[in-house]
């Protein structure tokens, strides 16, 4: 360790002092490169990795911007560095959140979804690049292989079921799947995208509008209700379907890019994504809140709704995000968009009561569960509609994110496990519960987890 224990914040501050005098980056110049903190980069020195030369005075160090370069390329130039509390933090362009709204690539999120349809908002995520009027084509091989599979499955299976069954039938379907390219990434995503709102089987009767011109929010509709699509209510879909594409590191998201960072192809990025959607406290969440919201509707108060909820020690679904100490911006879109719709007063006179309700106790806010909630209810969509329209919505988010991981060094997210168990070395054990005392075979080396080729 040449500099490690020389080098501080005065230090820090002489290399700031001395950049506009001498040829090199600065220690914080190095470490912005690298996409590290300062300590790290002095790690890079002591390995051999990097040279550093005094500044005039000997009080910091200045590091060649090739050979900095050269490293970042090795490593990867945006490979995260631990956060204060030694948490994995992943640098990312796609979303901001803010304590009252979010962004897309720097653009109001709300605003975007609010002006432009589902495929252009998927398309802005991807490439920073707006396509006004751009749509989305299902290839007939993958299309008709996701459709078979997915329909093959029992008929008490969920639509998450199916989307996953119909990833797998269109990954299998697309010999170019592995292209790991962004443009070939970008026709996996586009093709794929319809491919999952065909495979799933339609509630109502098809009225014609809904081939491959049609938005796909358009040819989603027949997939969750069977009744005619007004285009106030349809705007409510889109718009949703625009809202949810991405929201950060969510859980199926952080899933997805564990995915992308083996390299896994886009097929199996989104499969990872949906798995972890599935669970009752992500994206299923909007089955509970629809539930919950129909028989306050039925019931005429929410009142008693709650108070069981609450008695039965289960929390209110539909409120309350810990990104937000308000409303949740996406809700407030779709409640707005809702008021349009004069059908949906009931439902929305039913989410209003919910909130006011618990708000006596507890200060919480509608979040986009109860949003999604209102639209499924008015419309006479299931109760997993909402799970439905995450899913096919957040696709394009994990695809985002995939893009992202893809130039960043993979194998990254590699965590050590603090192992809790018996100590070794145990005896073998044998049948009936006896143990059998055993050594490490000739030469054998036990539990040294050294294996540098290994990312399981």
């Amino acid at each position: 360790m040449t500099h490690d224990s020389t080098h501080g914040t005065g230090a820090q501050d002489a290399d700031a002092r001395t950049a506009s005098d001498v040829p090199g980056l600065t220690t914080r110049e190095a470490a912005e490169r690298l996409g590290v903190k300062p300590e790290t980069v002095y790690a890079y020195v002591s390995r051999g990795q990097l040279t550093s030369r005094r500044t005039p005075g000997g009080r910091g160090s200045l590091f060649d911007a090739a050979e900095v370069d050269a490293l970042a390329r090795r490593t990867g130039r945006r490979d995260p560095s631990p956060s204060a509390a030694g948490e994995l933090v992943f640098r990312t362009g796609i979303t901001l959140i803010e304590p009252d709204r979010y962004f897309f690539r720097g653009v109001d999120a709300a605003e975007l979804a609010r002006r432009y349809g589902y495929e252009e908002v998927a398309e802005w995520i991807w490439t920073g690049e707006l396509r006004p009027g751009v749509r989305f084509t299902a290839p007939a091989e993958s299309l008709g292989a996701a459709r078979r599979t997915a329909a093959a499955l029992p008929r008490h299976s969920s639509s998450t079921d199916r989307l996953r069954a119909a990833v797998a039938a269109a990954a299998a379907a697309d010999p170019l799947r592995f292209d790991l390219s962004p443009e070939g990434v970008l026709n996996s995503a586009r093709g794929l995208l319809p491919t999952l709102v065909g495979a799933l089987p339609t509630a109502g009767e098809a009225d014609g509008e809904t081939g491959a011109g049609a938005s796909l929010a358009r040819r989603l509709w027949p997939k969750l209700s069977d009744r005619p699509a007004d285009a106030a209510s349809l705007a409510v879909l889109d718009t949703a379907l625009g809202l949810l594409a991405d929201h950060d590191l969510a859980a199926s998201t952080l899933a997805a890019r564990v995915a992308a960072s083996t390299h896994a192809h886009p097929y199996a990025v989104v499969s990872a994504g949906l798995g972890a959607l599935e669970g009752p406290l992500h994206g299923a969440a909007s089955g509970s809140a629809h539930r919950m919201l129909a028989e306050v509707v039925g019931r005429g108060g929410a009142a008693p709704v709650v108070a069981e909820h609450l008695r039965a020690g289960r929390r209110v679904p539909g409120l309350g995000h810990r990104l937000y100490t308000g409303e949740d911006p996406r809700a407030s879109v779709l409640f707005a968009l809702l008021d349009e719709v004069p059908r949906a007063a009931p439902a929305m006179a039913a989410a209003r009561d919910v909130v006011a309700t618990t708000a006596r106790h507890t200060p919480l806010h509608a979040n986009v569960d109860l949003a999604l909630a209102v639209l499924s209810v008015t419309c006479g969509m299931p109760a997993e509609a909402g799970e439905t329209v995450f899913a096919v919505s957040r696709a394009a988010g994990w695809i985002a994110h995939a893009m992202e991981e893809y130039v960043e060094a993979p194998l990254r997210m590699r965590p050590s496990g603090q192992y809790i168990g018996p100590r070794p070395p145990q005896p073998l054990p044998a049948p009936g519960g006896a143990a059998v005392e055993t050594s490490p075979p000739h030469g054998a080396v036990r539990g040294t987890g050294t294996d540098p080729g290994s990312a399981n």
